[in-house]
């Protein structure tokens, strides 16, 4: 099957898109119907964790991985890839994967406005719908949610508050993907603080300026227990 590379023929094909928790939801009923193993090369956890993270999936929650080192955590993490399809369509262009049919950024809402059905679509596979960082004391805002970049304010000839201006941290562009932390009480009270309000309410502020950045993301984490490593911890709210 030929794919589509307009908004337009998008359209005429009939393709439906879906947020990331329903798309891994569907896949993971299609997997447990046709009794295919879950988290292949993971063994030991067919009666405990593996159903904990089925049900969590199922209920459409974010998921934080509890345990030791070397009990395959991110083993595990990283085989949720398996449950998001093959490709999806973006924005060509797109750096944080926006939806053809509800761009979320300033970039994407202008190529809809200018180009309309000619608008261009790329295919991104699941691969690369997987971000990953491990979670260190001196791991800022700017480097999971984003900064004001002088640069392309200058180039563009716009002011520091213009969205255009944006450079945007991993978070944002695992949108429409999986975006994975491990040891997460390593990360800075702050930093999480941010986290939660991404997760509650999909507001962030980026060196002052307030930007509305609904984000269609899966979540994952890892942490060990607080009696095993003494570096940090996770803030409550984030925890329940």
């Amino acid at each position: 099957m030929n794919k589509a590379v307009t908004l337009g023929e998008l359209k005429a094909s009939g393709y439906q898109a879906r947020s990331v928790k329903d798309e891994m939801r569907a896949n993971l009923i299609k997997k447990l119907q046709s009794g295919e193993k879950l988290f292949k090369g993971v063994l030991g956890y067919e009666e405990s964790v593996v159903p904990q993270i089925t049900n969590a999936i199922l209920a459409k929650h974010n998921i934080i991985l509890l345990g030791l080192r070397g009990q395959a955590k991110s083993r595990i993490i990283r085989q949720l890839t398996e449950l998001l399809d093959e490709e999806i369509p973006i924005i060509a262009g797109s750096e944080i994967s926006d939806n053809p049919f509800e761009p979320l950024s300033a970039y994407g809402r202008q190529q809809i406005e200018e180009n309309g059905e000619a608008t261009k679509i790329d295919w991104v596979k699941r691969d690369s719908r997987f971000v990953e960082k491990l979670a260190t004391p001196d791991v800022t805002i700017a480097d999971i949610i984003g900064d004001i970049d002088p640069i392309k304010a200058a180039k563009g000839g716009h002011l520091l508050s213009d969205e255009l201006t944006i450079f945007y941290g991993l978070l944002p562009r695992a949108n429409r993907g999986i975006f994975a932390i491990n040891e997460l009480p390593d990360l800075a009270g702050k930093i999480q603080v941010g986290l939660f309000n991404i997760m509650q309410e999909g507001d962030v502020q980026i060196k002052g300026f307030p930007v509305r950045l609904p984000l269609d993301v899966m979540l994952v984490f890892s942490a060990n227990p607080e009696d095993y490593t003494a570096r940090g911890k996770i803030i409550t709210p984030l925890k329940d």
